[in-house]
């Protein structure tokens, strides 16, 4: 099974830092930074780091796992976390090099009902989590700062 590691990466401005995916022939849409864990990886979270790193030159620090969804053949786990500083110019993922990928582009959200309304993020269940969560004041970014 694959297994692949996300984060809500939220900014000291209560933003969310979400990449716009733009593939040709394909409507646009967003995911959070992460990708899939490497068997070189000590851990989940240091594949997040990882992958963090990789894709947005950032660090950030990891609040908690916040939902996990599972396929047959995929398992994605999501992880609250806190960012201070990133460089999406400084980012060296292999994907961003590879050819028909299409265009990863990096935007700040804000972390409400109306900035997630404002986006067609993917997966749609983790979309559905945050509004839960954001709805309910229940995310617990602020018990963290």
């Amino acid at each position: 099974m694959i297994e692949r590691v996300r984060a809500v990466l939220v900014t000291a401005d209560d933003t969310m830092l979400v990449i716009r995916r733009t593939k040709p022939g394909i409507p646009e849409y967003w995911v959070l930074p992460g990708g899939g864990v490497e068997p070189s990886d000590a851990s989940r979270e240091a594949a997040l780091h990882r992958e963090i790193h990789e894709e947005i030159a950032g660090k950030a620090d990891i609040i908690r796992l916040l939902h996990t969804t599972e396929t047959d053949d995929e398992r994605q786990l999501f992880y609250l976390a806190r960012i201070a500083t990133w460089s999406f110019d400084d980012r060296t993922g292999p994907e961003f090099s590879a050819e028909g990928r299409g265009e990863y582009v990096l935007e700040e959200v804000p972390l409400t009902l109306e900035g997630l309304d404002g986006i067609d993020l993917k997966p749609e269940e983790i979309a559905h989590v945050l509004r839960g969560a954001i709805g309910a004041g229940s995310l617990g970014v602020e018990a963290s700062l």
